[in-house]
Order: structure tokens, then sequence, then C-alpha cells
């Protein structure tokens, strides 16, 4: 993997990733402002303000005009809003590069805001907070989190609640943007098919005005916890979907890559552990999957499945299990090996494309301000024991640990009450 660093004159960060094989290039802007920059009242202002910079700029005064130039190229763009972050990107073939850097450059500097358009687009993001609520695969993953972290920023969604969107202005909207947006928190990673020089050219003439200002940070989250936890979020289903999980560790850590593993051995592919003996060997669930997350102050491990209404008590004795079995018994040497290979392989499919390339680079970049090629992150995962994993998993794996939430119909839960007296 080919890329170089850079600095603008404004301080603005600059990635180029030339691929030689590629005929395509994306155009990727990344930002240091998510949910996790908000307070309470400005909760989903990040989310809002994404939405906002698609609305029409000076030069192109609405969606229409916006979404036509990039669609006559065959143009793919848009952007998405995290906790710690917020993103847009362009990807097109290659001869349309300076368009690309054009329209997004317009877009996050000269967009108009209008208040008409901010009114408008409370009705889109209420549906869109609607669709996301109606699908509980992705929704368990914010009542897991608000488990973990309360009324926090950590702990709100995204999206925010009904009465901040119903209540945001265009001047709340640009002031969040004066305060939380600024070459000194922001990248741009351009990928693909490039030639360096020229490149660094045009990002200097679209991207050199971008404004450095002072910018607000984020509360630290912190980490408390006593007792197992359960959440139950009640919803008409024809499904349970679960999330059971613990407190890990933030992004710097170097435990990340035992973790990773861990991660691949309980949940990588349909021949992990929590695949094979929850939906093959006894047909409890359609998917079951694990996730490691980690951010710049935070972490947690879950396992994800969505079950029958009648088998949530069985299926966590079941997970539980497994957790308990790593921390009793090695990894096998071969199912240890399987796993790295797993990462391996993921990780390299993962990076044919250039926005995953422009994804790779720039996540680490602005995340942990240094980046690590798959050639080091694979050393690091070949380095890892079965006595890591077993330790990692002592170590995470505490009964004081659990966090379970649920979302489902079902009244008459048994856990209620003894979830809290789980032992792992």
């Amino acid at each position: 993997m080919t890329y170089t660093l850079h600095q603008l004159g404004n301080q603005l960060k600059l990635i180029l990733a030339p691929m030689k094989s590629s005929k395509a290039v994306t155009v990727l802007f990344l930002v240091k402002a998510g949910s996790k920059y908000e307070t309470k009242p400005e909760n989903g202002i990040s989310h809002f303000l994404e939405h906002m910079f698609f609305k029409g700029t000076k030069k192109r005064p609405s969606t229409l005009i916006i979404s036509e130039t990039l669609d006559r190229v065959g143009g793919i763009y848009n952007a998405f809003t995290d906790k710690e972050y917020t993103g847009f990107y362009i990807k097109l073939a290659y001869p349309y590069l300076p368009l690309a850097m054009d329209v997004l450059s317009d877009m996050l500097l000269n967009s108009l805001f209008k208040q008409e358009e901010v009114e408008k687009e409370k009705g889109v993001i209420l549906e869109e907070m609607k669709l996301y609520q109606d699908t509980p695969t992705a929704y368990i993953e914010d009542v897991f989190e608000k488990l973990l972290y309360g009324n926090t920023p950590a702990g709100r969604e995204i999206i925010g609640p009904k009465e901040n969107i119903n209540r945001f202005s265009s001047s709340q909207i640009k002031l969040y943007l004066k305060t939380h947006y600024s070459a000194k928190n922001s990248l741009v990673v351009i990928a693909g098919k490039i030639k360096p020089n020229e490149t660094l050219s045009l990002a200097k003439q679209y991207f050199g005005s971008f404004p450095l200002r002072k910018i607000k940070d984020k509360k630290k989250v912190e980490e408390k916890q006593l007792f197992p936890q359960l959440s139950i979020s009640p919803k008409k289903t024809d499904q349970t979907h679960l999330c059971l999980g613990v407190r890990t560790f933030n992004l710097f850590d170097k435990r990340r890559y035992p973790m990773a593993v861990l991660d691949a051995i309980l949940g990588g592919g349909m021949s992990s552990r929590l695949f094979i003996n929850i939906r093959e060997r006894r047909g409890l669930a359609y998917y079951i999957r694990t996730r490691s997350e980690t951010y710049s102050d935070s972490g947690y491990f879950a396992i994800q499945a969505g079950i029958n209404h009648k088998n949530i008590e069985s299926v966590v004795k079941l997970i539980l299990a497994e957790l308990r079995l790593l921390k009793t018994e090695l990894v096998p040497e071969k199912e240890l090996q399987k796993a790295k290979d797993y990462i391996k392989g993921t990780t390299l499919l993962g990076l044919e494309t250039s926005n995953n390339i422009a994804s790779f680079l720039g996540m680490q970049k602005l995340l942990r301000d240094q980046i690590e090629n798959p050639t080091q992150i694979f050393r690091h995962i070949n380095q890892v024991t079965a006595h890591q994993i077993q330790s990692l998993a002592n170590e995470i794996f505490l009964s004081q640990n659990l966090n379970l939430a649920l979302i489902t119909p079902r009244k008459n839960i048994s856990l209620r009450d003894d979830f809290k007296k789980t032992k792992l």
C-alpha cells in the first residue's frame, strides 16, 4: 500500500494514495465531529448538519443541482455520522477528479443552510429515525450503548431525539459548524488512479481555504460498572434481538490485537464457535455475530443475535458457556491460526477499492494520528498467542462487566431477576 502524508497551509491534513490498477478515484473528507461532541440539547445536530451540506450552495443552490452534477458522470456519493466523526465522500471515474473536489469543497465551504430547507429536512430525518428503529438488527446497538453509558454523550443516539430534531434552526446549525469544523481536526484522503503532484495542487486549490478555527473538544467517557446490567426494550417484533457484551479498552490499547483474534474465534465467519454452536448445531438463530468496538476513550466487545422469543434464556446460557470456555481452556493452535488467517484475508479483500483504501487510511490518521499498513497489522496479529487470548478472556469476561440488551415483545423473562446474579 502506497500513500503520502501532507499538510496544507491551513493545517488541513491530506493523504494521497495512488492505486495503479484502479480506474476510479475517491475523495473522502473526515472531521472529528459526532454525537460524542454534542451537549444534550445539541444531540442529533452533527447528523442534521451532515444532511444540510447536500441542500444547496452559492454555486449550486439546490439538492437537484448538486446531485445532477455528480449523477451526470456516474458518481457515487454519500455521507455518514458516527459517535466521534462525520465523513463525506465522492467516488467517480478518475478523469472527473477535479469535479469531485470542486463539488465536495463547495458543499463544505459554501452551503447555504436556508431555514426553509432545515424545516423540510426535519421530516426526512424523522422518517430516517423510524426506519432505523424498525431495523432491530441495527437498533440493538444503540440500546446496548445506552445501557453502557446512560444519559451521556457516549450513550445517546447519533440521530438524536425527536424534540431536538424539531427544534434545530439554521442559526444553531451554523454555530455548530463554526465550533466543530476546522482544518485542525479534519483531513482529506484522495485514493485511486491519481497523479500525486497534480492531485496535491488540486487539493491546495480546493481545500486550502478551509478555515482554521478554535474547536470544542468532547467530554471524556467515564467507565463505571459494579454488577451485570440488563436493558429490555419492548417492541412488537417476530424475533428477539439481543446484544450481550462487556467493556474493553480504547483504540490506542495494544490489547486490540489479541481482541481481534478473540473476536474472530468467537464470531468470525461461518465456522466460528458461536455460529457453529448456536446456529448450525442447534438451529437457534439465523444471524449471530460478534463486534469489537474501539473508540478514542472507550470500547466494548459484544455478541448480537436474532432468536425465537422463547429461546432467550437458553441462548444467553450458551453464549456465556462459550465465554467461560475461553477463560479455562487454551485455544488449539489450528483454530488460532485459522482466526489469524481469517483476519488477514478479510482485511486484504476489504482493501481492493479506492473508497475502502481511503477509509482505512483516513480513519486511522483522524482518530489515532498514525497509520499502520496491513503488513504492520498482520505482524501484530501473527504474534498473538493462545495464552494471550486466555489472559484477555479472564480480564474482560467478568460477571460484574456483563451487559445484556434485548429488543423483544416478550414480557415474562426470567433473566429480569437472575441476570444480576450471573457468574462467569
